[in-house]
């Protein structure tokens, strides 16, 4: 069963004139433009049942604790790509969704994941074509095998019309500032797909050395969504930066969620290492260059004004982190008309920025 948009909650505020003719505030006006502003939510996740069952056939979760937190409620929204989700979106204000395979993807699963990121691309597209007002896709890539990883990419923006790609942090052991991984990001800058880099759970060795020590669920909490998800995706980009990546290639764009992985609030302490990074530009640079900010559900005021203060207003997206941060009573577009932002920057923020974002993309796909 379907529920209906919940646009009565900014129902604007009249006064009565002379005339008894109704009468908008200015206030209200804001209101209603907000009510009526499109709001695209770029990090939201889905799940098949091949990648759940290939993650239990390998033992994943005994590697990889957050596997666990793809259960019950969580698992049921995951999996459905049709109108229960629809109407979970219309409930808290959501426009459109740009569909993401949900962490930790492909990266564990090796040669055999080439075929099934095909399978997975091919039913998302369709997914995208049975809604394609409520619908966008991030292409899901066979990261262990990186050329062909490269050519889906291609594939899944040239044919498909994908937006882009998720990648989740480490591929085995290896960061994704290593070498053998630079044909997927080569690919994606030559095409204009951003990466949207999501989290992933810390390695064993460093959980251990850092996450463990008490209940087993408390453990694999802290390692995950209580803080080592986050630790993770920010290194994974800082690391891109040091490595020179965004001087080879510039024109990649890269997507952090949750108001920028920690990265942002410690941009001061970042930019101390201009003096031995040997960079061609200070770390401020890349962070207001090739960085884009999402909010992940994350609905602070506070974090955003951080947000917009290092990478700049143009370069804030919206997200609501479903399923896992789903919240109902309107609360993205409630977000929205509460967070501190002017008109035009709300517009940039809720649609605009994502779709000039992404016109490039689609230039430079067709373009090939």
């Amino acid at each position: 069963m379907r529920l209906a948009p919940l646009g009565g909650a900014f129902i604007s505020a009249v006064v009565l004139t002379g005339t008894d003719r109704p009468c908008r505030t200015g206030e209200a006006l804001k209101r209603q433009k907000v009510a009526a502003m499109k709001l695209i939510g770029i990090e939201e996740h889905f799940l098949t049942s091949e990648v759940r069952d290939a993650w239990h056939a390998i033992g994943l979760e005994a590697a990889d604790p957050s596997v666990a937190v793809h259960s019950g409620i969580i698992e049921d929204r995951l999996l459905d790509l049709a109108e229960e989700r629809l109407a979970l979106m219309d409930e808290t204000g959501l426009d459109v969704q740009v569909l993401s395979l949900t962490t930790p993807a492909l990266h564990d699963l090796g040669p055999d994941s080439v075929d099934m990121a095909r399978r997975i691309n091919d039913a998302l597209a369709a997914a995208v074509a049975r809604h394609p007002t409520r619908f966008q896709a991030f292409a899901t890539l066979p990261v262990a095998m990186p050329e062909e990883a490269a050519l889906e990419l291609e594939r899944c923006v040239r044919t498909l019309g994908f937006k882009g790609a998720m990648l989740c942090g480490r591929v085995g052991s290896r960061s994704l500032d290593d070498p053998f991984l630079s044909p997927i990001l080569r690919s994606a800058e030559a095409l204009g797909a951003p990466i949207l880099l999501h989290p992933r759970t810390p390695e064993a060795a460093v959980r251990a050395a850092y996450y463990s020590g008490f209940k087993p669920e408390i453990d694999a909490a802290f390692a995950s969504y209580g803080l080592g998800w986050h630790y993770d995706a920010g290194i994974q980009f800082i690391r891109l930066v040091l490595a020179g990546t965004f001087d080879r290639m510039p024109r990649l764009q890269v997507i952090l969620g949750h108001w920028g992985e920690l990265v942002l609030f410690y941009a001061e302490r970042l930019a101390a290492m201009d003096r031995v990074s040997g960079l061609a530009h200070p770390i401020g640079t890349y962070l207001r260059r090739n960085l884009y900010v999402t909010a992940s559900g994350m609905f602070l005021p506070h974090y955003l004004e951080r947000a917009a203060a290092v990478v700049g207003h143009d370069r804030l997206l919206f997200s609501t982190d479903f399923p896992y941060q789903y919240r109902p009573g309107h609360d993205a577009k409630r977000f929205l008309q509460n967070c501190g932002l002017d008109e035009a920057q709300k517009a940039g923020f809720a649609h605009a920025n994502w779709l000039r974002l992404t016109t490039e993309c689609n230039m430079q796909a067709g373009a090939r």
